[in-house]
């Protein structure tokens, strides 16, 4: 019995009629007519053209003419035809109505395992999770074969809720049912390990494969890039390079990934002539990590130069090159970036904002900070997340307007971060208000008390008051705590080999020369007028003591090694643990000068680039 029109018109939510169905294959002109496609045969419908309509529907996300085709599929009896039946399934899926879908899902009299896999691969596109699982459930509970697309795809929904426990059994279902050998399993079982933290167990696994394919190596090399292993991930990609093993997008893009958080641009350099070689500079996903690879290690001309050579942009393109402006305090560039981002039509999104405000925070421009927060505020594309009042709140903080700042946080509808009271606390530091400082130190306690950046943020602040008997309490309170305060530290990388320095030291094997060209150094600067600046050493002790001390700080003797190390004219790169004091910024600038040389110094908050006696911060940190 063939269903009337009007009820699947009615049943389906479709009012267009079969009319509508001419629209589907209307934009490709060398397909058949949809008369040919659709009617003729013994029953009226081809079986098969029908199926190949749903297909155009699901790709072209054409709803009403989807559900047009399902009533063609009822008319013709089809509601028992699996195929047709995992067609329908992919084309809701695809089209957001996961509803429709899981009704045709469970009205069938019989799955095969497309029909489960179908249904959770759209579960999981959607993004329910939750609802991929239990379908998963309820296949192993009926007994159905799983096939190794089940089984990787629903271990990649572990992976995205590192999820533990479940994860864990779907190992022991693999080796129960023998597909722990199978490549796509494996690669999958790794990922989820790496993901939950558990590296250890990632690498077992990626040792007892049998067979690995170049996203097994891609996974593996990212899944130590996302556990901090970012050396082992360099020497893990070095191996596969020595194989010959085929490097695709993903393998460079995690390899680039380490480079970047070691800041190690040799490696990346490296790595960019290989892409060159390869063909895949140019693909989007490469190119923006290579960006990050540029902007991280000091070279924000060659990460824009990166940037420009890619054709089409899309938004992650775009915020990758205004954060690294921002984070070389580049504020005017970010600004001009932002505005060329809504002149090519594309609208900035929730990390945009964010990167922008910090880079207009990084220089103090409070009025620009204040019109781009108006304007997110009035974004109806954008939802206005706590990091972007965070920033709101660091441009306030940094400028001085510490009670505009405070009086921000007290008004917004979010509850203030740990981030935010340390944002706060900072800015309190260097603009010397001791009310405030002491209300978000007492929040930051309570917060992190294991962070002991907050007690020594406060004690400097009493120390710079000269409240010798406070600094006393809050350094007893630190101890109490058991937090660990961290020391200063600066490093930099000459031939391949990075040498690391604190303050004072004397176990380096050119101490001597490094002193030796310290005093040549200071020598020249006092010709400049040059005098240690003794208030950024916040000890309770003589200004010829403060100054020994500040003469031997862990950045100066990385400049002074960079200076009897590399060749001149060759820029010293700096790394630093630590926020830069303000004496040791002077002698930056100084020696810029009498050393004809560019130095990059980056510490915890930005990049600072000395040439010719000025930083590019602007003294602003």
């Amino acid at each position: 019995m063939v269903t009337p029109r009007c009820a699947w018109r009615k049943c389906f939510g479709c009012n267009q009629g079969i009319r509508s169905l001419s629209t589907v294959g209307s934009a490709d002109s060398h397909l058949p007519s949809i008369r040919n496609i659709v009617w003729g045969g013994a029953d009226g419908v081809r079986v098969a053209g029908l199926q190949y309509l749903l297909q155009r529907c699901a790709s072209r996300k054409a709803i009403s003419e989807g559900k047009c085709c399902h009533g063609l599929a009822i008319q013709a009896q089809l509601q028992a035809d699996t195929l047709t039946c995992n067609v329908l399934i992919n084309m809701y899926c695809k089209c957001g109505l996961i509803h429709e879908a899981s009704q045709v899902f469970d009205r069938m009299p019989v799955r095969s395992i497309v029909s489960w896999n179908t249904m959770i691969g759209g579960l999981i596109h959607r993004g329910q999770c939750e609802e991929a699982l239990a379908v998963f459930v309820r296949l192993h509970r009926e007994g159905t074969s799983l096939s190794d697309y089940t089984l990787s795809s629903i271990l990649c929904v572990c992976a995205s809720k590192a999820a533990v426990i479940q994860s864990k059994q779907l190992h022991s279902l693999a080796l129960k049912i023998g597909m722990f050998s199978n490549v796509y399993v494996g690669t999958a079982l790794l990922d989820v390990y790496a993901k939950c933290n558990m590296i250890q167990d990632a690498c077992w696994i990626f040792d007892k494969m049998p067979e690995k394919s170049c996203v097994t190596w891609s996974s593996m090399i990212a899944g130590l890039v996302y556990n901090d292993l970012h050396e082992e991930a360099l020497l893990l990609f070095h191996v596969a390079q020595n194989m010959g093993l085929e490097r695709t997008q993903f393998t460079f893009s995690a390899a680039l990934s380490a480079c970047a958080s070691l800041a190690a641009a040799i490696e990346g350099v490296q790595l960019h002539a290989l892409l060159v070689r390869t063909g895949l500079d140019l693909d989007v996903f490469v190119a923006t990590s290579l960006m990050y690879v540029y902007s991280r290690c000091g070279c924000i001309k060659e990460a824009y130069a990166v940037f420009t050579d890619i054709e089409e942009r899309n938004v992650v393109v775009w915020n990758a090159m205004i954060a690294g402006f921002s984070r070389h305090a580049c504020a005017i560039e970010a600004l001009i970036l932002f505005e060329k981002m809504y002149q090519t039509g594309i609208n900035p999104n929730e990390v945009t904002y964010i990167s922008v405000l910090s880079a207009m925070g990084h220089v103090g421009s409070v009025e620009k900070g204040r019109q781009l927060f108006h304007q997110l505020l009035n974004d109806k594309n954008v939802k206005i997340n706590v990091l972007h009042y965070s920033c709101m709140v660091d441009v306030l903080g940094r400028a001085g307007l510490v009670h505009e700042a405070w009086e921000l946080m007290q008004g917004m509808p979010f509850k203030a971060t740990a981030s935010m009271w340390g944002s706060l606390l900072g800015s309190c530091r260097i603009h010397g208000n001791l009310n405030l400082a002491e209300i978000a130190a007492e929040h930051l306690f309570e917060m992190e008390p294991s962070n002991a950046a907050n007690h020594v943020l406060l004690s400097n602040l009493y120390a710079a008051k000269k409240r010798w008997q406070d600094v006393a309490m809050s350094r007893k309170l630190l101890k109490d705590s058991g937090a660990k305060k961290e020391f200063g530290m600066s490093w930099i990388e000459v031939k391949n080999k990075v040498h690391t320095f604190v303050v004072g030291q004397g176990s380096h094997p050119r101490i001597i020369e490094i002193y030796a060209k310290l005093d040549e150094l200071e020598n020249e600067m006092k010709k400049l007028a040059y005098k240690a600046q003794t208030e950024y050493d916040l000890h309770d002790i003589g200004n010829e003591q403060k100054e020994e001390l500040l003469r031997h700080h862990s950045e100066k003797l990385a400049l002074a090694f960079g200076l009897i190390s590399l060749p001149y004219g060759v820029e010293i790169r700096i790394h630093k643990n630590l926020r830069v004091c303000g004496d040791c910024h002077s002698v930056m600038k100084l020696a810029s000068t009498i050393t004809n040389r560019g130095i990059i110094l980056r510490d915890t908050n930005r990049f600072h680039h000395f040439k010719h006696g000025s930083c590019s911060c602007r003294d602003f940190w």
